[in-house]
């Protein structure tokens, strides 16, 4: 995975998501690791370049709110706010990729956090809140709307989960 702040290869934009979910892919398998459903997430900023990394860490932590895609918010933000250049938590003209569609705590940060481009993986039938049962990310009444890029590496992001569950099971 590139160091923070390392841009990636300029390639297209379908295969700039799919390198991006790859990364995500990496966070979700450190998760699995540890014992925590396989969820990962990465903040890519403007020109392109990783800004943080986050996985699932609730059981890790004991944290119920230690979702991949707040783990990576938290980062993101703390580096934009330390680097001078930024306000931090304002995470404009950053794209947040993830794993699994957020749910309705996730996609409330998410807009909350101005973050303009959510890329997912795998939709989430029980609790997804970017179209599945929900869609937060979208709803015309919030003061801040996202552009949703769902089913990248569905498949892959997909699988890991049906194998942690199995394993559960």
């Amino acid at each position: 995975m590139p160091a923070p702040g390392e841009p990636l290869d300029p390639l297209a934009q379908d295969d700039l998501y799919e390198a991006w979910m790859r990364l995500a892919l990496e966070q979700a398998e450190g998760a699995r690791r540890t014992g925590d459903v396989p969820i990962g997430a990465v903040v890519v900023g403007p020109a392109g370049e990783l800004l943080a990394a986050g996985r699932n860490e609730r059981e890790a932590l004991g944290d119920p709110t230690a979702h991949a895609e707040l783990q990576a918010i938290r980062a993101a933000a703390a580096a934009l706010a330390h680097d001078g250049a930024g306000e931090g938590w304002r995470l404009a003209d950053c794209t947040l990729v993830v794993t699994l569609e957020p749910c309705a705590m996730c996609a409330g940060a998410i807009v909350l956090a101005r973050i303009p481009r959510v890329v997912f993986g795998a939709w989430d039938e029980k609790a997804g809140a970017a179209g599945s049962v929900f869609d937060i990310l979208r709803e015309r009444r919030l003061n801040h709307w996202v552009e949703v890029y769902p089913g990248v590496l569905e498949d892959e992001c997909g699988a890991i989960l049906r194998e942690f569950f199995a394993g559960h099971r």
